[in-house]
């Protein structure tokens, strides 16, 4: 087991993660190159990586950006720990597993000495009460999430990815020694769409987070760049 280290200061532009949920490598780069200098970190997920989306982010590690793979790797301990060996070559900055203890030792145990930070999923935004219990669980959403972040951090996972709802109760848990990365992050007058556990990026940055992962309120805006820098003006405020 690696011990989780101390969440280092983050640069105040590297708070927006943009989601590139585009059906090809084509469609993502256009969009790349519309957001320009205003986007440095972007997170790519199943659509895009099963469409070449893991060379486009070596080339993006290759040209300084940073990368969020958000692959939610959950399978067996052996399974897991070489698919992570894989892409801790691929320069990408974080990677998420699913918070299975097994699946969390396996990734931390496989990415040791590489840069790769691993983020454990605690419960998918998508997901209420009413969802877990139809899936099995006993548990309502905060004490499922609370209860996998204490597993995570004593397994020495590198940060979580949560509702924006639990960053505040979070914090308290794993104080500073883990990143806080939010999805289902809204700009006042957007459409929630499949998300049900959501925040604006300032009360989210208030709450504890330290990413915001943003895919259509910046992908469908009529100017991407705007969009994407009014956010980025949002949280400065937040942090301020």
């Amino acid at each position: 087991m690696q011990p989780a280290q101390i969440a280092p200061r983050i640069a105040p532009r590297d708070r927006l993660i943009v989601a590139l949920d585009l059906p090809s490598v084509a469609a993502a780069e256009a969009m790349i190159d519309r957001l320009g200098d205003s986007v440095t970190f972007y997170k790519i997920g199943y659509q895009l990586g099963y469409a070449g989306g893991l060379v486009l982010a070596k080339q993006l590690a290759g040209r300084g950006k940073k990368v969020f793979l958000d692959l939610k790797l959950h399978d067996i301990g052996n399974t897991v720990a070489r698919g992570v060996e894989s892409v801790a070559t691929l320069g990408a900055t974080f990677l998420t597993v699913h918070a299975y203890p097994q699946t969390m030792t396996a990734a931390v145990e496989a990415r040791a000495g590489a840069s790769l930070k691993i983020l454990a999923v605690t419960v998918l935004t998508s997901y209420d009460d009413a969802d877990l219990h139809a899936a099995g669980y006993r548990l309502n959403v905060s004490d499922l999430v609370e209860a996998r972040a204490r597993q995570a951090q004593a397994l020495g996972v590198d940060g979580l990815v949560s509702s924006p709802e639990e960053a505040s109760a979070l914090r308290k848990i794993v104080g500073g020694q883990m990143n806080l990365v939010t999805p289902g992050i809204r700009p006042a007058g957007s459409a929630t769409g499949d998300q049900k556990r959501i925040m604006t990026p300032a009360r989210a940055i208030a709450a504890g987070a330290d990413y915001l992962v943003v895919g259509r309120p910046v992908m469908e805006a009529a100017d991407p760049k705007a969009a994407a820098e009014a956010i980025h003006t949002e949280i400065a405020q937040a942090l301020a």
